[in-house]
């Protein structure tokens, strides 16, 4: 098996200036990639900004030998993620890759939490994600060749309380990264998405105990598979932390058919328990294999 490498390669971490992303760049630089440290470098709640977090990365990557620059711009507007792309297109000539880490936390339970508070969550998590990945997604279709990792969370896939604005965020990069994967797939482009348990300023507080033992070193293996020409797996979501990896998937259960007419409440009350069993389930890899299913449960 050979060792992962990276030369040639350039890739983009947003939020990169501390906690996960930064462990991503240091390693995406350790195995010869060139590396674009993106961090707005503001407070947890999305406030304030500084360079310097991204430069300190920067440094560290150039003194160990590796090849970086830093990117300042706030992934949460078109031109701050058009910007972002655009410094790795000045800089190296080309992107390979992207990975959609940055974020904010604006917790509060659902019936208190602001439309201000919701919007600021989305616009960093989900439009953010967005906003870099479609300008990187051009350049990538022109090579050929790219990789796509977007951030979610079990607050997003399990539910937690006082994340509604986070989790419907995070949720909602599962269904891009889907897309991504759908459309890129002719041009060699994987999109997958992890679901990290780290510490890091976001979250220490919130793990107690248990911090000390989610390091975010343990995320990066994963992430840095992903991102490689080795993997050749798309269209997924895999939960990582404190060493562990596991696929999270949404699954298709058989169900229940009404074939003789418009099926009434009670019929649904009646057979709700078939309706709601996971039985023999596929993992759809897109709506087409939904229609499939459809169709062969009308034909049967």
């Amino acid at each position: 098996m050979s060792e992962i490498q990276f030369d040639d390669r350039v890739a983009v971490i947003t939020g990169a200036g501390g906690g996960l992303g930064r462990t991503y760049a240091l390693e995406f630089a350790r195995r010869g990639g060139k590396v674009v440290v993106n961090d707005l470098g503001g407070a947890s709640d999305g406030t304030g900004g500084s360079s310097s977090m991204a430069d300190q990365v920067v440094k560290e990557i150039e003194e160990a030998g590796g090849t970086a620059v830093p990117n300042y711009d706030s992934v949460s507007t078109p031109e701050g993620g058009e910007a972002i792309i655009q410094t790795a297109l000045d800089s190296f000539g080309q992107v390979d890759i992207v990975v959609n880490n940055a974020g904010i936390l604006r917790d509060k339970s659902f019936v208190k939490l602001s439309p201000e508070e919701l919007e600021i969550v989305i616009d960093v998590h989900l439009k953010g994600a967005f906003y870099v990945s479609q300008p990187a997604f051009r350049a990538m279709k022109e090579k050929n060749y790219g990789r796509f990792v977007h951030t979610t969370s079990a607050a997003g896939v399990f539910g937690n309380f006082g994340q509604s604005n986070y989790g419907a965020a995070k949720m909602g990069l599962v269904g891009l990264s889907n897309v991504l994967a759908v459309e890129g797939a002719k041009n060699n482009i994987k999109s997958n998405v992890i679901a990290p348990i780290a510490k890091t300023r976001l979250t220490e507080e919130l793990l107690g105990a248990l911090a000390d033992r989610l390091e975010p070193e343990n995320v990066t293996p994963l992430v840095i598979y992903l991102c490689s020409e080795a993997n050749q797996e798309t269209h997924a979501v895999y939960s990582v932390g404190g060493g562990r990896f596991a696929r999270i998937f949404i699954g298709l259960a058989p169900g229940w058919t009404e074939k003789s007419g418009t099926p009434s409440a009670e019929d649904i009350q009646a057979n709700f328990a078939q309706i709601h069993e996971p039985g023999d389930y596929i993992i759809p890899s897109s709506i087409g294999d939904e229609m499939g299913v459809i169709l062969k449960a009308l034909s049967d």
